[in-house]
């Protein structure tokens, strides 16, 4: 009798919650575009998305934002670069090579990486990688796009090697013991089996990892430098989208104004483009699970 009366409470309470989410998306949507129909009533949205020189805080005032981008996509594709072929290894290693006592250790102890604050990786890649890799490449300036791009792709390497092992330890066992009759080597069996019939959940994977790096903060507002540059050279500073937001939520900037807002603009299209990929990534989560089921 007791626990039905507590069911309506506590069913009440779990609505409570998931509105909440719910209320809370919705007001972070909202606020991005409020702030940003601001924004582009003063400049042009051809010149936003078209831009090459993003100077909104300085005397001369242009607003292109491909600098941020350029720098986000660089950033992000060093880090990709990374984890994508070492996670993808390692998520074949655990689940076709490890033995069952082998991977319940390393697993977890692979995604402590996922654990470590973001901050200690942006001060490990400015104070350490940075110095190190400046010894091989005599170029390389303090603040680059190379540095913080390959500690981001350590950072987010258990989100890949993570979902990528689930993903292929869920293939039925019976499509491996038919290639193994087949005559198949262990190896054939990894990458021409297992890794197909599990891509739409390691294509999932990938996707989530891009919009981690995507939007990925201290890293870049650490190591990369604050100078939004229209360029692909990962040995020159950079500046990303959640870089910028930093540097103007974190300054003088009067709230209100022209140049307050382009955090607003920025934000949106950080927003529109983590959202895409998140889409495309649950999509392709829905297959697997289908295709598994």
């Amino acid at each position: 009798m007791q626990a039905r009366r507590l069911e309506p409470v506590i069913q009440a309470a779990l609505w409570g919650c998931g509105a909440l989410s719910i209320a809370t998306t919705l007001g972070i949507v909202g606020v991005l575009a409020w702030e940003s129909a601001a924004f582009f009533r003063e400049v042009s949205v051809w010149e936003f998305v078209t831009g090459t020189r993003w100077t909104p805080l300085f005397a001369s005032k242009h607003f292109g934002i491909l600098p941020l981008v350029a720098g986000t996509a660089l950033t992000s594709a060093i880090a990709l670069a990374v984890a994508v072929p070492v996670g993808l290894l390692s998520a074949v290693y655990l689940s076709e090579y490890a033995a069952e006592p082998v991977r319940r250790v390393v697993k977890p102890v692979l995604e402590i990486l996922a654990g470590v604050p973001t901050v200690v990786y942006g001060y490990f890649a400015l104070l350490f990688v940075t110095p190190l890799l400046q010894r091989w490449i005599p170029g390389l300036a303090g603040f680059n796009a190379l540095s913080p791009g390959l500690v981001m792709g350590i950072m987010i390497l258990p989100l890949v090697s993570s979902l990528s092992e689930d993903a292929m330890y869920a293939v039925p066992q019976n499509l491996r013991e038919a290639a193994y009759a087949l005559g198949s080597s262990r190896l054939q069996v990894a990458w021409q089996v297992v890794v197909p019939s599990a891509f739409s959940g390691i294509a999932a994977a990938f996707l989530l990892a891009v919009s981690r790096a995507i939007g990925e903060t201290m890293v870049v507002a650490i190591a990369a430098g604050q100078q939004p540059r229209w360029t692909f050279n990962p040995l020159m500073p950079v500046e990303t989208m959640t870089a910028y937001i930093v540097q103007v939520s974190l300054g003088d900037t009067p709230a209100g104004t022209l140049e307050y807002r382009t955090i607003f603009a920025v934000g949106l299209a950080l927003f529109v483009a983590t959202l895409g990929l998140n889409l495309v990534s649950q999509r392709l989560r829905e297959r697997f699970y289908r295709r598994s089921g």
